[in-house]
């Protein structure tokens, strides 16, 4: 009993410490919006990210009527927070969206968390999709102080 309780034990040490894991540094090569950009993987192969957690404002996409407010705001911001620097990808428990979009909390080298500071500067918010919910509390305090402050989009 004893043996299966320390394998079980360091089992869920290891995933926890696997799952904070941060990949990289990869090149961005292309912004699509807010929350979605293209990066160059270690073998040269463009690789398309989505923020896990949270959701910024549309800017285009087929089908898209007209842009959602803030939306050019929010594209703008990651395009200049981003520019020229390389990012470290986190992964929750799936790693693709349906999309085939790889989902991934996006840190710069300089630990700069974006998926928090975009909340935090009110320019997206929570959305997070079980089982990908490992910030779901940090995130939900984050947007929840930029709403009370009337930041970005909360104004």
């Amino acid at each position: 009993m004893k043996r299966t309780v320390l394998i079980l034990f360091f089992f869920g040490l290891s995933f926890y410490s696997y799952s904070q894991e941060r990949h990289g540094p990869y090149k961005i090569s292309k912004f699509v919006d807010g929350d979605t950009f293209w990066i160059k993987g270690e073998n040269g192969k463009a690789i398309k990210i989505r923020l896990t957690g949270v959701d910024t404002p549309e800017v285009e996409w087929k089908g898209l009527t007209s842009e959602e407010p803030f939306g050019k705001e929010a594209s703008e911001f990651v395009k200049k927070f981003l520019k020229g620097k390389k990012v470290l990808l986190e992964y929750d428990i799936q790693r693709y969206d349906r999309f085939g979009r790889t989902l991934a909390y996006v840190y710069l080298e300089d630990s700069a968390f974006l998926n928090a500071h975009l909340l935090e500067v009110g320019l997206a918010q929570v959305a997070t999709f079980p089982p990908n919910v490992k910030y779901v509390e940090l995130f939900t305090e984050i947007q929840k102080k930029a709403r009370e402050e009337g930041i970005g989009m909360w104004r």
